[in-house]
């Protein structure tokens, strides 16, 4: 599943590509598992309306959308989103811009034609992603349940996982707590932070925590400017390959030495996930 930084890159290559561009009409498929909005509800929220930005919110990607009309590009003066269209990719989901006369790929479920003449599409094999329309004039915003791991400040941090008794591995991936973060990135800040997977919360220190709020820090960013780790289906919006992959200290390195030790990697199973992790390097 992609995680914060796939999520992050999506969105930047996104926004670089559609701001100001207006959708001029929408197809979905017919498969209904991707849809938390009804695609009929869904084409006629987006037509005609203009993208003001795409970002990221946790592991959601979040086109803000102004109302239908002239581009605020055109105008000169940027206008209040006033509804949202929310992408979450799921295991297998991509969302990239491309041209009306580029092969469409199989398990494609939306295309967002543009005045610019491009299209923005969702592509999902699996379709365990979710497309959801959101008028802000009817509801409210789109917030993700947990704290921003890029931006959170220390005591915060801290008091996320106070008195919790769980392993710090599945604190990490509890998206009530951080929101974001999934197996890739918790086992490679665990290890950078120095701290086994499997250490229950309340035993981690104060300083140890601070440690890993540091480190999760660090590979997050480290990870999005390499664009990303591509270990299944991933690609960003243009259809390419992150690198990050290339970095990884832990994650499915099962049995070959540890880079600072030569220990060999370990898995465990934690939280219902395969979990990799250096049994000196960590304790």
């Amino acid at each position: 599943m992609p995680e914060l930084p796939e999520v992050e890159t999506i969105a930047r290559g996104v926004h670089a590509r559609v701001q100001g561009d207006r959708i001029i009409q929408a197809w979905f498929s017919s498969h209904r598992e991707p849809f938390k909005t009804a695609p009929s509800q869904q084409a006629k929220g987006l037509a005609e309306r203009v993208v003001l930005a795409v970002h990221r919110t946790g592991k959601h990607i979040v086109v803000e959308l102004g109302p239908a009309g002239v581009s605020p590009l055109e105008r000169g003066a940027p206008s209040a989103p006033d509804a949202q269209w929310i992408v979450h990719l799921g295991m297998t989901g991509r969302l990239l811009v491309t041209t009306p006369d580029s092969a469409v790929a199989a398990h494609t479920h939306a295309r967002l034609s543009l005045a610019s003449g491009r299209e923005l599409r969702f592509v999902d094999a699996r379709r365990f992603g979710r497309l959801e329309f959101r008028n802000l004039r009817k509801g409210a915003a789109f917030h993700a349940p947990g704290a921003e791991p890029l931006s959170i400040g220390a005591h915060e941090f801290a008091a996320l996982f106070r008195g919790r008794r769980l392993p710090i591995k599945a604190a990490l991936l509890n998206q009530s707590i951080l929101a974001g973060v999934g197996n890739i990135y918790a086992d490679e800040s665990l290890f950078q932070a120095g701290i086994r997977p499997r250490r229950r919360v309340d035993r981690v220190s104060g300083a140890e925590l601070e440690r890993l709020r540091l480190a999760l820090r660090r590979v997050l960013a480290h990870a999005i400017r390499l664009g990303g780790s591509s270990v299944s289906d991933y690609v960003d919006a243009d259809g390419a390959r992150g690198f990050f992959q290339l970095e990884h200290c832990v994650y499915q390195h099962t049995g070959e030495p540890c880079r600072r030790c030569k220990t060999p990697i370990r898995r465990v199973v934690v939280a219902g996930r395969g979990t990799h992790y250096c049994p000196k390097c960590q304790r």
